[in-house]
């Protein structure tokens, strides 16, 4: 008996130690960018479009759910190039600043 538990406590151990062992360095992807984010999510909106007129085409949506579904999905998108137009233009605008140096705002050319 005492061997028995003996035993399951070293399996339990063994297996907790499996399970939650971090080593010393995790690789880790990337870093994501909100530009990378809403450009991901540009093609999923855009694919979900294509889908969604496929779908209506093949007679699965009534037109009044298709039009509600549509008009969502192009809100969406709407907002995402929005946004990407925006952090962009701080992007260009960033890059720009960088080019001048610290010392040559304004300098006549």
């Amino acid at each position: 008996m005492t061997s028995a538990l003996l035993a399951c406590a070293l399996v339990t151990l063994a297996v907790l130690f499996y399970v939650f062992y971090l080593p010393g360095e995790l690789h880790l992807g990337p870093e994501k960018t909100r530009l990378a984010y809403l450009r991901e999510r540009k093609e999923a909106i855009y694919e979900n479009l294509r889908d969604l007129n496929f779908e209506y085409k093949a007679g699965k949506f009534p037109d009044s759910d298709y039009e509600a579904m549509k008009a969502s999905l192009e809100e969406e998108a709407a907002a995402v190039l929005a946004e990407m137009a925006s952090l962009e233009e701080v992007n260009a605008t960033a890059a720009a600043a960088r080019l001048r140096g610290p010392g040559n705002k304004g300098a006549r050319v």
